[in-house]
């Protein structure tokens, strides 16, 4: 009895290499989450208050804001927002926490394929 071989489609082969490829590019080059936070407003049970992102300046280096940047929270209050990006946050409502501020501790360098650190034997 002669055996045959199942052959896969060129079609089938194509996209299952493309779902492969795929996944590996997005796990090496995503950017975290980030939440534009007012850092004046910690609470220790809710964390920062979320505020709009217009308060944060958007930077290549992902870097906090600065006095220069600073706008006010409220109407008819002189009480100005010390705003930044707050990475990776777990949020609640209009509140994050369990982040951090630094864009580069937020990056995730072990993605599938990536070359980072990690750890050795």
């Amino acid at each position: 009895m002669a055996q045959t071989r199942r052959r896969l489609r060129s079609s089938t082969v194509v996209l299952g290499g493309m779902g492969v490829i795929a996944a590996a590019l997005t796990s090496c080059g995503s950017e975290p989450d980030r939440r534009c936070v007012d850092r004046d407003s910690y609470d220790a049970l809710d964390g920062y208050r979320i505020v709009a992102d217009q308060n944060c300046r958007s930077s290549a280096s992902g870097s906090s804001s600065t006095a220069k940047n600073r706008k006010p929270t409220g109407t008819g209050t002189s009480k100005k927002a010390d705003a930044a990006w707050y990475y990776d946050a777990d949020v609640t409502g209009k509140y994050a926490d369990y982040g951090t501020f630094s864009h580069s501790e937020a990056v995730d360098r072990g993605g599938f394929g990536c070359s980072g650190s990690g750890s050795g034997g």
